[in-house]
This record gives structure tokens, C-alpha cells and sequence, in this order.
């Protein structure tokens, strides 16, 4: 089965690409010469972007937030993470990201977010988010229908 690039993968595609567990959000790509470092393999920064394109597309997909800037829409902020690098990735090695809830409170959620190639784990990220108001003033709850999706979705666990 070949990979189709910047697309959510199914259950079925995430297995035969070796992932395991299958996660919630799942899309594959492939490194560009521009993503390499002096050693020739995948700059640090590139796995941290990434990350963060499919976070983005995560929260998008999720009903979070239309990025829009409007009031309706929370400020999703990182309050804190944690990268390992487990093992190289190099030019024209497809990959995959994937992304899901582990655990949420109030108005803050812990993500899991994996990077994979041929079947191995070459990255791991684990972030904690933060919905804020708007303006950055307050904290803002997550949603009940939020809260169900990760639950159902995802398999998270609420945290007291």
C-alpha cells in the first residue's frame, strides 16, 4: 500500500506502516533535502515543525479552534514538553506523525505525538497545552463535547 502524503491515515494504513497502537491522527509525508543538517540526517528543529503541523491540524480537526481571531476561539499555548530523539531519519525516508490526547484537567491537556519511519519510533513528543482566554487573561475550561471526544477518541483519562 502506498502512502498518501498530508492526508489523515486509517487505522488500517497506520498498522501497515508498523504503528502500534494505531493513534486517533495520523498523517504521512517525506523528508525534504532542506530538513537535513550538516551530519545528513533530519535536523532537530525539523521534527519540532513536524510536531507542531500536525498539532495544529489536531486542534483544527478537533473543534478547538478555526484559528481564526476571534473571542470564540481560545489561545492554545504549550506550557511545557518533552522531545526524545530515538533514532535518525534521513533524505527521501517517508514518515509518518501521529497525535493523541493522553490525559486532560480543567483547561489543560497532555499530547502524545510520535514520529515513525519503516516500521521504527524515531521520535517522541510529549506536551502539556493550555486553553487561555482569548486575550491571555484567564484559563478557559475545555468544552464538555471536547472532553467527550478524548475520552472516546483518544482513550485519555481525566486527571483530578
Amino acid at each position: 500500500m502506498a502512502l498518501v502524503y498530508n492526508t489523515p491515515l486509517s487505522p488500517a494504513q497506520q498498522a501497515v506502516e508498523g504503528i502500534d497502537p494505531v493513534q486517533p491522527l495520523a498523517m504521512a509525508d517525506r523528508v525534504r533535502y532542506s530538513e537535513l543538517d550538516i551530519l545528513k540526517h533530519v535536523n532537530n528543529t525539523a521534527y519540532m515543525e513536524w510536531f507542531e503541523r500536525l498539532r495544529i491540524r489536531y486542534c483544527s480537526d478537533w473543534g478547538m479552534t478555526d484559528y481564526q481571531d476571534t473571542a470564540d476561539n481560545p489561545r492554545i499555548v504549550i506550557r511545557s514538553g518533552t522531545i526524545h530523539f530515538r533514532q535518525e531519519t534521513f533524505m527521501n525516508e517517508d514518515y509518518i506523525v501521529t497525535c493523541a490526547c493522553r490525559a486532560f484537567r480543567t483547561s489543560s491537556y497532555t499530547l502524545g505525538q510520535q514520529i515513525w519511519s519503516g516500521g521504527t519510533l524515531r521520535a517522541t513528543f510529549d506536551c502539556v497545552m493550555v486553553h487561555l482566554e482569548h486575550d491571555g487573561s484567564a484559563r478557559r475550561p475545555l468544552p464538555d463535547d471536547l472532553r467527550a471526544r478524548f475520552i472516546a477518541v483518544d482513550g485519555a483519562t481525566e486527571e483530578g
